[in-house]
């Protein structure tokens, strides 16, 4: 009897096994549609807890790694969301975590390194496609930050007429096409400047050392009593330490040189001095891990995520590699972000939350 009824079970699962494989297509299609609802329902930034949060649409740099894509941050203050650099592939990432980046009210850049600015051209396409925008994307930014979006309009303006004359001038409004630049001073040594500030959200710029690239900047970010600073490109800095006394979350850039001179060994073995070169001179403008952890510890910040990862880990193991000596120097909470991470500060706690989006 047992032996019927196992029988029975197993041709039973068979057939509907054959079934979902026969009709695989409208199955397929049936489950897409389904998941399409749900994620177009669904208001990620409205789900998260009021507060500061960081969600790391970018975690990586130049040097191409499948678990992170081109410097990207985006800052969400209750319900705004700001951005940190547009490296390629971010706003993408903004899209696949269910954050519309029709949503986002400015962007800064840190400096004009290509891979800080080179998906800067997708991010205000659908910043704009998205939220049917009548004002062009604020981007603030150092001096410089000008000629950045006078490039980017011009190299996309005949895009934008094809996008008003295929959808019409009601679903995108030809005056919120491309970015706006918003050029402020930069800040001098050791005096931070407020550059930005609305209902309650406060972003200050600090100067930064990433010589020769001139100017560069980080950022702070200031929302209900929580507290988030972003590095950008630097070595070891003392704007850095300085703006980041008590905050909750510090944002640091890493490269790990011993792992970086892997790559340049096997450059000059393999003939390819040109890379080689250029993978000898990059540890001398960042910091390293370990030089992060010290900034945090001394700052005595909260929690310390590290982005701009330098080099790609793409090995099992290699990540221990790159945090070693980091517990050493701090002994706070460290996250070595991927594209996805995101760290929550809820407004009237102390707790610090890291995860992914809803």
């Amino acid at each position: 009897m047992i032996r019927r009824l196992l029988m029975a079970m197993v041709l039973l699962v068979a057939f509907a096994m054959g079934l979902v494989w026969l009709y695989r297509a409208e199955v397929a299609t049936w489950a897409f549609e389904r998941g399409a609802l749900r994620s177009m329902s669904t208001d990620v930034i409205a789900e998260l807890p009021q507060g500061l949060h960081l969600f790391v649409c970018g975690a990586g740099a130049p040097l191409p790694d499948p678990l992170r894509s081109g410097p990207c941050l985006a800052v969400i203050a209750g319900e705004r969301l700001f951005v940190v650099d547009a490296g390629s592939g971010g706003a993408r990432n903004l899209q696949a975590a269910g954050v519309s980046p029709g949503r986002i009210e400015a962007l800064f850049l840190t400096h004009f390194h290509s891979d800080h600015i080179d998906g800067l051209g997708e991010m205000a396409m659908l910043r704009w496609t998205g939220g049917g925008h009548e004002t062009p994307l604020p981007v603030h930014g150092p001096p410089g930050v000008e000629r950045v979006v006078d490039g980017l309009n011009h190299a996309y303006g005949q895009d934008f007429f094809y996008r008003v004359a295929h959808h019409g001038r009601d679903v995108v409004p030809p005056s919120g096409a491309g970015g706006k630049a918003e050029t402020f001073q930069m800040p001098p040594r050791g005096e931070p400047q407020v550059v930005f500030e609305v209902d309650g959200v406060r972003v200050t710029a600090f100067r930064v050392g990433h010589h020769p690239v001139e100017p560069a900047v980080g950022y702070r970010f200031d929302f209900g009593g929580r507290s988030v600073v972003v590095s950008g490109d630097t070595t070891r800095n003392e704007d850095v330490l300085a703006i980041s006394q008590d905050v909750d979350l510090l944002a640091h850039e890493a490269l790990a040189p011993h792992l970086v001179a892997v790559l340049e060994r096997a450059a000059r073995a393999t003939g390819q001095d040109r890379l080689a070169k250029i993978l000898f001179d990059i540890p001398d403008y960042h910091t390293t891990p370990v030089e992060a952890a010290e900034i945090a510890a001394a700052a005595g910040a909260r929690a310390l995520l590290l982005y701009h990862i330098v080099p790609q880990l793409p090995i099992p193991g290699l990540q221990a590699a790159f945090l070693r000596g980091v517990s050493s120097a701090y002994a706070g909470s460290v996250t070595l972000s991927r594209d996805g991470t995101l760290v929550s500060l809820p407004t009237g706690t102390d707790r610090i939350e890291v995860g992914k989006l809803p």
